[in-house]
């Protein structure tokens, strides 16, 4: 009798996880690791670039602000607080803040409100726009050293067209003191600031202006908003956060002033346009005090790291609300 054997049915494929739920399997430890190495490769050299040119200097700048360092004989020891009483008790120093403080309020505005009216008057896709837009970014390109030596010459009563213009125009009937009294030294130095930055505010503007629909605005015209409304309503919320670059770009450049102080005024007229960064170089190159010196430059960076995180907040708030 001949006994059939049946055949095996053929053992089912059994599906990986990963199939059953459509994906790749998992890379092997070898390729992650070297894409962690590259990762690191890549970044090294701007780590090394931050610990180098900042970590350390700021490292050293507290060391210095702790310790009686003048300049040509080096580290005498530790001495702190005395350098920032010191400087505290300096008879320049409260003025110098004062100054500054008041340098930065006239720029802010007025840098802001003419790079926001520059950039709504271009904003627009019109013949010649191109050319004004080519033209008010100009002087942004020149050095602000280049720039500062440039207006020394216009505003001198000797050498400078300026005076001569005017009373050529009528405006003036005796010679103009450009730099000879502080108020006049002030608005002197604002105008040299407006004319160097506007285009380059106004350029950070004009992208925030391009980046909002322009349904957004068909749609207020058809429901009768006016342009004053549309400003306000429209353009002014979606332009908040290019508004709060350039702010925060104004006033930490305005804080930090030093080159158009020290070119056109050298301080004066009787030390009424000393700026705090001027302060700083008087007690380190003039004074030979690196000491004094950096506890001034650890008081700015405090105050500077303070306002940037309170304008960095309102701004969080603002867009959350």
């Amino acid at each position: 009798m001949q006994v059939k054997v049946a055949e095996s049915a053929p053992t089912a494929h059994r599906a990986r996880p990963d199939e059953h739920r459509g994906r790749p399997p998992r890379a092997s430890a070898p390729r992650w690791r070297s894409r962690k190495v590259q990762g690191l490769a890549y970044a090294t050299p701007t780590a090394v670039f931050v610990a180098v040119f900042f970590l350390l200097p700021l490292l050293l700048v507290g060391q210095m602000s702790l310790s009686d360092w003048p300049l040509l004989t080096g580290d005498r020891g530790v001495n702190a607080p005395e350098n920032y009483t010191d400087i505290t008790d300096a008879p320049l120093f409260w003025p110098a803040v004062r100054f500054t403080l008041l340098y930065t309020g006239v720029v802010t505005v007025v840098l802001l409100g003419l790079a926001l009216l520059l950039a709504l008057l271009v904003q627009e896709s019109r013949p010649g726009a191109g050319f004004f837009r080519t033209v008010y970014f100009l002087p942004s390109a020149l050095g602000l050293a280049s720039a500062s030596l440039l207006f020394w010459g216009l505003y001198s009563p000797a050498t400078g067209p300026l005076g001569d213009i005017l009373d050529g125009l009528g405006l003036v009937d005796e010679e103009v003191s450009f730099l000879g009294t502080p108020t006049a030294a002030l608005l002197s130095t604002v105008f040299l600031i407006v004319w160097k930055f506007a285009g380059f505010y106004m350029l950070i503007l004009l992208v925030g202006l391009q980046r909002i629909p322009h349904e957004v605005y068909e749609a207020a015209r058809m429901d009768g908003a006016s342009r004053a409304q549309i400003f306000r309503s429209i353009t002014l919320p979606l332009l908040r956060p290019s508004l709060a670059l350039t702010l925060l770009l104004c006033v930490t450049g305005s804080l930090l002033a030093f080159d158009q102080f020290f070119i056109l005024t050298k301080g004066g007229p009787d030390n009424s346009t000393v700026t705090v960064v001027q302060l700083i170089y008087r007690e380190a190159f003039q004074r030979l005090d690196l000491g004094t010196a950096a506890a001034l430059s650890i008081i700015v960076l405090a105050v500077l790291l303070l306002l940037n995180a309170l304008q960095f907040r309102g701004l969080r708030r603002a867009d959350e609300s």
